[in-house]
């Protein structure tokens, strides 16, 4: 075998494990930058309302309850469940949480569920509702 033949293989197997070096780093920092779902953070219910624009306190109440039902998997919530939301997200309840959902109820974006909870009536969003929510309450922004 002539010398240059001898150092085409020395390169090409070279250049080979470079590729390989390569591969096997990349797969490495996709492990490191890449946290799985288990890993991440999960929203904040005061990141949530902060990620929303509201116009009235009825969004507001409709919000706490989709971030109930979407991250905490409730079924149902309560008023208990309702005013702690606005304490956890660090937003001032409205004066009448009841008057909220009452309206909310009236426009058919939540309804009472049969079973109470924690002995307090319950209720959860219907499907018009959650659409209203995710439509950002129908704004065109």
């Amino acid at each position: 075998m002539e010398r240059d033949d001898v150092i085409s293989d020395d390169f090409s197997e070279i250049k080979k494990k470079i590729r390989e070096h390569e591969a096997r780093l990349q797969r490495l920092e996709g492990i490191i930058f890449t946290k799985p779902e288990s890993v991440r953070k999960k929203l904040s219910i005061r990141e949530f309302i902060l990620s929303k624009k509201t116009k009235n306190e009825a969004q507001k109440v409709m919000l706490i309850a989709y971030y109930l039902e979407r991250f905490e998997n409730f079924d149902s919530f309560n008023i208990k469940d309702l005013e702690k939301g606005f304490r956890d997200a660090k937003e001032k309840a409205p004066r009448n949480t009841n008057y909220e959902v009452i309206r909310c109820i009236q426009k058919e974006y939540m309804m009472e569920v049969e079973e109470k909870k924690d002995n307090r009536k319950a209720w959860c969003l219907t499907n018009k509702g959650i659409c209203h929510v995710e439509n950002n309450f129908g704004s065109k922004s």
